[in-house]
C-alpha cells in the first residue's frame, strides 16, 4: 500500500479563522482508493516552512497532496516556493490565462496583474486545469515521488481531486491495493460495551488484514470496517464476511449502514412505512429534536410539528402540564416529562409523542438535579413511560445526546426490542 502525506498551507488554518476540512476530505478520498495516509500537517505561509515540509514529505511518502497558497494575493506564495525548491522557471500557461480572463469578463470584473500571475506555473509541472476557479492545480514528479498542489478553496480542491488527480494516481500507481470500507451505525450503547461485550475480540480478523475502528460521538458509535485486496471486488467480498459476523453479534443494535446515515432517517423510514406520525415537546433541547427529524427530506409525511415549551407557561397553556406538578416536582421531573409527551399527542393529533425537559448547563444544576439531568417522556404503542439520564456539563453535547436517546428509544419501541438505550430504567406513568 502506497503512503501519503497531506500538507495544508495557510495562517488562517493555524489561528482558527478557517476550519481545515480539506485534509479530512482528502484523507478519506485517498483511503478509499487504497492509500495509507501517514501524516497530515498544517503549516504557515512561509517560503522556508513550505519548502522544508515539502522536501520532508517527498522523501517519506509516495504521494504528497498540498493545498492552499496559490491564490492571487500577496500571501499566496506556495507556487513560488515550489518552483524555487525544484529549480523551475515560471512560465505563462495561455489556456489558463484565457480561462481566467473569460471568468472576469463574464462577471464584469476588472482584470489585474495579480490575476494574470495565476496563469504563471512552474515549467516542471503538469497543469491540472481548474474549471471551477482561477487557480490551476499542479502535478510534479520529483525525488521519486508525486506532488499535487491544489487550491485551498474546498469546492475547487474537490473538483480537481475527483476529476483530475483521481485518474492520474490510478494510472501512475499501478498494482495498488484497493480498500473497501463500510460504516455500521449504532446508538444507545457505550463504545466499551459494544467492543467488549457485544462484538468481542476481533484480533483474529485483524490478523487477516481487516481494520475495525470504533468512532464515538454524542450521536452514537460508528464502526468503520475495512479490508484490502488486489481488486475492489475482492476487497468488498472479503469485507462482507466480517460484516456478517459483526451483524450477527450486534444485531438490532445496528440501526443502519452508511457513513452519513442519521438515526432520524432510520426512524423516519419506519414511521413512513407504518403510516405513523410523531410530535415533539421540547424544553432543554430547544427544537433540536424537530431539527433532526426535519433534516430528512419528506419528513412532513410523519412529522406535523413540535412545540418548544421552554417557559413553564407554555407547558401549561399548550401541553396541558399541571401547574401544581410544575410547582411540586419542578419542570425537570418524571411527572412533567410524561405530561408533555401525552400533551403533544393531543395537541398535534399524532400517534407518538416524545418530550425532553432537563438542565442542559453549564449552570442551573442543584444537588438533587445536577447539570446534565434530563427526563424524557414517551407516549407510544399504548405505552406511557419516561426515562431519566445523567449526561455531562457540556450544554451542546447534552442536547445532542438527548435527541439521540429519544430517537433510539422510539426506534426500539417500534421494532419491539426488549431493551432501552444504555439500559436505562423505564418509569411508567
Amino acid at each position: 500500500m502506497k503512503n501519503v502525506h497531506i500538507i495544508s498551507i495557510g495562517n488562517e488554518l493555524l489561528i482558527g479563522d478557517t476550519v481545515n476540512t480539506n485534509a479530512s476530505w482528502i484523507g478519506r478520498f485517498l483511503t478509499e482508493r487504497g492509500f495509507r495516509v501517514d501524516e497530515v500537517r498544517t503549516i504557515s505561509d512561509s517560503y522556508a516552512g513550505i519548502q522544508q515540509a515539502l522536501k520532508y514529505a517527498l522523501e517519506h511518502a509516495s504521494l504528497v497532496i498540498c493545498t492552499g497558497g496559490i491564490g492571487p494575493t500577496h500571501d499566496d506564495i506556495t507556487k513560488k516556493a515550489v518552483a524555487e525548491l525544484f529549480s523551475s522557471e515560471m512560465i505563462l500557461n495561455r489556456k489558463v490565462l484565457a480561462h481566467i480572463k473569460e471568468i472576469f469578463n463574464r462577471r464584469e470584473l476588472r482584470f489585474t496583474r495579480s490575476n494574470r500571475d495565476q496563469a504563471m506555473v512552474p515549467d516542471s509541472c503538469e497543469v491540472l486545469f481548474n474549471k471551477k476557479g482561477t487557480a490551476p492545480g499542479m502535478w510534479f514528479q520529483e525525488f521519486g515521488s508525486c506532488l499535487v498542489v491544489l487550491p485551498g478553496v474546498p469546492f475547487e480542491m474537490k473538483y480537481l481531486m475527483e476529476n483530475k488527480v483521481g485518474e492520474k494516481i490510478e494510472r501512475y500507481f499501478t498494482n495498488q491495493e484497493y480498500r473497501a470500507t463500510r460504516y455500521l451505525k449504532t446508538a444507545g450503547v457505550p463504545e466499551s460495551t459494544l467492543s467488549d461485550e457485544v462484538i468481542g475480540d476481533l484480533s483474529e480478523h485483524l490478523r487477516n488484514g481487516y481494520e475495525v475502528a470504533y468512532l464515538p460521538s454524542p450521536s452514537g458509535v460508528t464502526l468503520r470496517v475495512s479490508s484490502n485486496s488486489k481488486s475492489l471486488q475482492d476487497a468488498e467480498e472479503k469485507l462482507e464476511l466480517l460484516l456478517d459476523y459483526i451483524r450477527q453479534k450486534a444485531g438490532p443494535l445496528i440501526f443502519g449502514e452508511g457513513r452519513d446515515l442519521m438515526l432520524s432517517e432510520t426512524v423516519g423510514n419506519i414511521l413512513a412505512e407504518r403510516g405513523l406520525t410523531i410530535g415533539a415537546a421540547e424544553s432543554c433541547t430547544g427544537g433540536l429534536i424537530a431539527n433532526s427529524i426535519t433534516d430528512i427530506p419528506g419528513s412532513s409525511r410523519y412529522f406535523p410539528g413540535s412545540i418548544v415549551a421552554y417557559e413553564n407557561r407554555v407547558k401549561t397553556d399548550f401541553l396541558g402540564v399541571s401547574a401544581e406538578d410544575l410547582h411540586g416536582y419542578g419542570a425537570v421531573s418524571k411527572k412533567v416529562a410524561l405530561q408533555m409527551a401525552k400533551g403533544i399527542c393531543k395537541c398535534l393529533k399524532t400517534d407518538i409523542g416524545v418530550s425532553a425537559t432537563g438542565i442542559a448547563g453549564p449552570g442551573g444544576g442543584t444537588r438533587q438535579k445536577p447539570v446534565g439531568t434530563v427526563w424524557m417522556g414517551f407516549y407510544i404503542n399504548n405505552k406511557h413511560f419516561a426515562l431519566k439520564a445523567r449526561f455531562s456539563k457540556d450544554r451542546l453535547i447534552n442536547k445532542e445526546r438527548t435527541v439521540m436517546l429519544i430517537l433510539e428509544t422510539v426506534r426500539r419501541e417500534l421494532l419491539q426490542m426488549d431493551s432501552t438505550p444504555y439500559d436505562l430504567k423505564p418509569y411508567s406513568a
